[in-house]
């Protein structure tokens, strides 16, 4: 499994944050009950092959943290996405954004540039070009405004 079937995986998770009436933990141990993931595998590519021991900490670790920094992340969002309430995007684009900023703020060990190219990327797999270019333009800003590194 890459890093970025990895990602994909925990923008599912973060898509359904409370949607589940278990919350995230719940979500994950479902998520990664081997059986339950493999009869995912039809439906979408990422789930076509088992994480092995480092990608599963990554989803745990990322889907844990997304969850335990909503509020923050979505703070960071609106203040970025001027005039807009995250309650107005898309939840894919919440997801995905949510993702790559928890990325940039809590793993130093992935590159800035690396989450936010990964995020659009996703993006695109699931939203129209318009929505791309929205959410390219939030994580600019935000790596500009919150980080000392230029923006990708």
């Amino acid at each position: 499994m890459t890093r970025t079937a990895a990602r994909e995986i925990v923008m599912h998770i973060a898509f359904g944050i409370g949607l589940r009436p278990g919350g995230v933990e719940d979500a994950l141990e479902t998520l990664l009950d081997e059986g339950y993931y493999e009869s995912l595998a039809p439906e979408a590519d990422p789930y076509s092959a088992y994480p092995d021991e480092k990608q599963s900490a990554y989803i745990r670790r990322a889907a844990l943290g997304v969850y335990e920094h909503a509020a923050e992340l979505d703070e960071y969002i609106e203040k970025y996405a001027k005039n807009w309430r995250v309650a107005r995007i898309s939840r894919v684009a919440v997801a995905v954004l949510r993702l790559a900023m928890f990325e940039v703020l809590y793993m130093p060990e992935i590159p800035d540039a690396a989450a936010i190219n990964e995020a659009v990327e996703l993006m695109k797999k699931y939203e129209d070009q318009e929505t791309v270019s929205f959410v390219n333009g939030i994580l600019g800003s935000f790596i500009r405004g919150e980080t000392d590194f230029p923006a990708p």
